[in-house]
Parts: C-alpha cells; sequence; structure tokens
C-alpha cells in the first residue's frame, strides 16, 4: 500500500470531482500540500495545435515540459498508461497527500462516492469485493462494513481522509 494516497472512485456523473474539489480546498486551508491525480479513460490533448509547445510534440518530442514562473506541465508520450505507483513516486515526493480520481482496479485505498439516484449499487461492494475499499460517502444511509461519510459534508470526508491516511503511519 502507497502511504498517504487515497482514491476516491464513483460511476461517472456521482460528483467524484465536486467532491474532490471540496476536500482538497478543506485540507488546504489546514495547511496540508495536496497532489491530485485524475485518471482518464479517454484520450485527452492539454496541448493545442498553433502552440509551440504542440509543435514540438508534432515534432516527435517524446517529452514536453512547458515551464513558466507559476507552473509546469509536462506531456509524455507512453504506449500504456504507468501504474499510478509509479506516478506518484515520479511526481508526487513534494505533497503530503495525493488524491486521486478514478483508479478503480488500483490497490490504493478507495473512498467510494454513492449518491442514490445515480445508482442502487455499489462499485466496490457489489459484485465485487474491494478489499481496498475504506469509506463510503453516501446521501443516504447505508450498512455497510467500512464506515459510511456523508456526502454532503466534505470537512467529515477531510477529516477522516486526515485521520485515515495522512496520519495512519504516523
Amino acid at each position: 500500500m502507497i502511504a498517504r494516497a487515497v482514491s476516491f472512485v464513483a460511476k461517472s456523473g456521482t460528483g467524484k470531482t465536486t467532491l474532490l474539489e471540496k476536500v482538497i480546498a478543506e485540507l488546504k486551508g489546514r495547511g496540508y500540500r495536496v497532489g491530485c491525480i485524475k485518471h482518464d479513460a479517454h484520450r485527452f490533448d492539454i496541448d493545442h495545435p498553433g502552440k509551440d509547445s504542440h509543435r514540438l510534440t508534432v515534432a516527435g518530442a517524446d517529452t514536453m515540459l512547458i515551464s513558466s514562473p507559476e507552473k509546469l506541465a509536462l506531456v509524455k508520450q507512453h504506449a500504456e498508461s504507468p501504474p499510478i505507483e509509479e506516478l506518484i513516486a515520479t511526481y508526487f515526493g513534494d505533497v503530503d497527500l495525493i488524491l486521486t480520481e478514478g483508479f478503480k482496479r488500483s490497490g490504493l485505498p478507495k473512498i467510494e462516492v454513492h449518491r442514490a439516484e445515480r445508482s442502487p449499487t455499489l462499485l466496490c461492494r457489489g459484485e465485487q469485493h474491494d478489499p481496498s475499499l475504506i469509506a463510503v460517502a453516501s446521501d443516504e444511509p447505508l450498512e455497510l462494513d467500512v464506515p459510511v461519510l456523508d456526502l454532503n459534508n466534505p470537512v467529515q470526508v477531510a477529516d477522516f481522509v486526515e485521520k485515515h491516511i495522512i496520519h495512519a503511519t504516523d
């Protein structure tokens, strides 16, 4: 298990990003450095035609890094997505916590986001029993073998992450 990382998983349209935005803001307010990795099962492009960086990538650069005084962006070509553990080890050594969105099949500890109107079933406690599930953030009461957090209370979710992920190895 990777210390200080947790993945928020759910079916599309459940509200993972909305919850993560609020949890990140809460944890930042507590003074933590927070990293985030978003899994995208589809192809995405952050480099656009007409930009110099795009021209260099199209020319064949395997790795393209754009740097400014405020931020940097890395475009790295690969045949398949690297394992989440490799991404964390390579890019997130300077943060206190890594929150990921998606990565349902990883071995990371998971918090499943559940919204009753979106789906009556859970990903991690339905047909499959995912042993890495550590909590469910739900908008309805559930009887489960893991804690059920209030989906509409990001402070409670942040408290859980702080206690069970950030301070779990202290």
